[in-house]
């Protein structure tokens, strides 16, 4: 999630760079929708498909982010807005070629995300791990017994509680797009983009 950061603090300056001051229809205009991608997405990556307002912005008739791909749905709306301002030649071909760069970069960004989420823990993998360390464990005392004598009934259960705990996080780890305290920050993530895109233009 730290690329999108980047990709959107970049589009914000080169918005800001290349539209006029006096042009703030088409400032707002992506004032608004860089930072509601990085919400959208995630939403989406959440599963929560949240409608967002867009009062503001005409042109979000065409958005249905609940019975579509939210996240493609902003994108194609930018890359819309983009390609029409270039046609009013408010854009030259340089200016045009650098945005198209960074909005790809927005869908790549965005398939990424989904395949990290789309791509599970096997399920024989994990049964195996957790088959492993009820084994390991039970037969344990046989081989630390006569090297450690009564030490071993503590020895296995501290054994046990190190396999178990790491075989706990492995699965915690395994959607970093949750709502667990340990997942990945991305509603934060989604505000400083707000944040930052709203300081950079002006």
């Amino acid at each position: 999630m730290g690329s999108i950061t980047n990709t959107s603090r970049n589009l914000a300056i080169q918005f800001n760079a290349y539209l006029p001051k006096e042009d703030v229809k088409n400032r707002t205009f992506f004032k608004k929708t860089i930072p509601l991608y990085s919400r959208v997405l995630s939403s989406f990556l959440k599963s929560d498909y949240t409608t967002f307002m867009l009062d503001e912005i005409n042109e979000h008739k065409d958005i249905d982010l609940k019975a579509k791909h939210g996240p493609n749905q902003v994108a194609n709306l930018i890359i819309k807005h983009v390609n029409k301002i270039y046609k009013e030649n408010t854009l030259n071909d340089f200016q045009f070629s650098n945005l198209n760069n960074n909005l790809n970069e927005l869908t790549n960004i965005c398939g990424a995300c989904e395949r990290i989420k789309n791509t599970p823990i096997p399920y024989s993998y994990s049964s195996f791990i957790k088959k492993f360390i009820v084994i390991y464990v039970a037969t344990l005392p046989i081989g630390f017994v006569f090297s450690i004598g009564y030490f071993v009934a503590v020895a296995v259960p501290f054994i046990f509680y190190v396999l178990a705990s790491l075989e706990l996080i492995a699965e915690s780890i395994e959607d970093p797009f949750g709502n667990d305290s340990d997942s990945l920050p991305i509603e934060k993530i989604a505000e400083n983009i707000n944040t930052h895109v709203n300081e950079i233009i002006e």
